[in-house]
């Protein structure tokens, strides 16, 4: 059984006591998110790097933005990075952008044992996105993946919030587990971006690319370490972009595809997972100095 808690669970001075030698950092995957990222950035360096000293690092992850999204991050306080020069770096320049390929960047350059990754896109962001998917890894040395979950909507009508967010969730992710991998069908949320990691677990799996890392990860990290290395958190309401209907469908597919490549089903050779970190002889020498 995958345990579920919620963020007030974990009071943000109750970690920074609990932290002792440990290192945390923040990674911020972002494309063209110069409207939120600077406030997401600026609420996490305020309150959990100068106030309460919980998170050792902020890195935004730039996924080849077209506005000034690595400005506003940088003067925010974020250290900021290029994903492709990062995948350059390490010797996987070719594979492209995506979601996946920001989230290995991010990881390859973060210093923390602990990496918490957060959306740049969530317009009501609160620092407890990030103290409640840490906390269960600082009280819990087994638990290696904590993913967030919380009420989606979809847009505020007449009648106030309408619900109906996480289309791709509700019509791909969660069927095909309950289907394929039933025994995460207790997953909330398995896209969520907000998602915490163990770096001694993160850096033996692999990364899927695009949106269907997300996923990738949570069976990864169930097949390599058992349920017992999952734990969810509610995060009480998010709002965020959501996008159009029709810009859905290449998200889905790519969640889909990555699901089934798990199950053994043979996939495209265009579906590429980038390896674990380990295994990159360029990581393991920058690991090393």
């Amino acid at each position: 059984m995958i345990p579920s808690f919620n963020h007030q669970d974990f009071p943000p001075k109750r970690l920074s006591e609990l932290k002792a030698g440990s290192t945390v950092s923040v990674c911020i995957p972002a494309k063209d998110e110069q409207s939120t990222v600077g406030q997401i950035v600026t609420a996490i360096r305020e309150g959990l790097m100068e106030h309460i000293k919980l998170v050792d690092e902020i890195i935004v992850i730039d996924d080849g933005s077209k506005d000034a999204t690595a400005d506003v991050a940088l003067k925010a306080g974020a250290s900021v990075h290029v994903a492709s020069k990062v995948l350059e770096g390490l010797g996987y320049g070719w594979i492209g952008s995506g979601k996946g390929q920001a989230m290995w960047a991010g990881a390859a350059v973060a210093h923390g044992e602990l990496v918490i990754f957060c959306d740049a896109d969530v317009t009501n962001f609160c620092v407890h996105f990030v103290t409640g998917i840490l906390g269960p890894l600082l009280t819990n040395k087994t638990i290696g993946l904590v993913k967030g979950f919380y009420d989606r909507p979809l847009a505020s009508g007449p009648l106030g919030t309408e619900m109906g967010g996480g289309r791709v969730t509700e019509l791909v992710a969660k069927p095909v587990l309950s289907l394929l991998f039933p025994e995460l069908a207790a997953v909330h949320q398995p896209l969520a971006g907000e998602t915490a990691l163990r770096r001694a677990m993160l850096e033996r799996v692999r990364f899927a690319a695009g949106y269907g890392v997300e996923i990738g990860l949570l069976i990864d990290i169930s097949k390599a370490f058992g349920l017992e290395a999952i734990s969810q958190v509610d995060l009480g309401v998010r709002h965020h972009r959501n996008r159009p209907l029709d810009q859905l469908a290449p998200q889905a597919a790519e969640v889909l595809s990555t699901a089934l490549s798990r199950a053994g089903v043979t996939q495209p050779e265009s579906s590429k997972d980038l390896p674990p970190l380990a295994e990159v002889p360029a990581y393991r020498d920058r690991a090393s100095h």
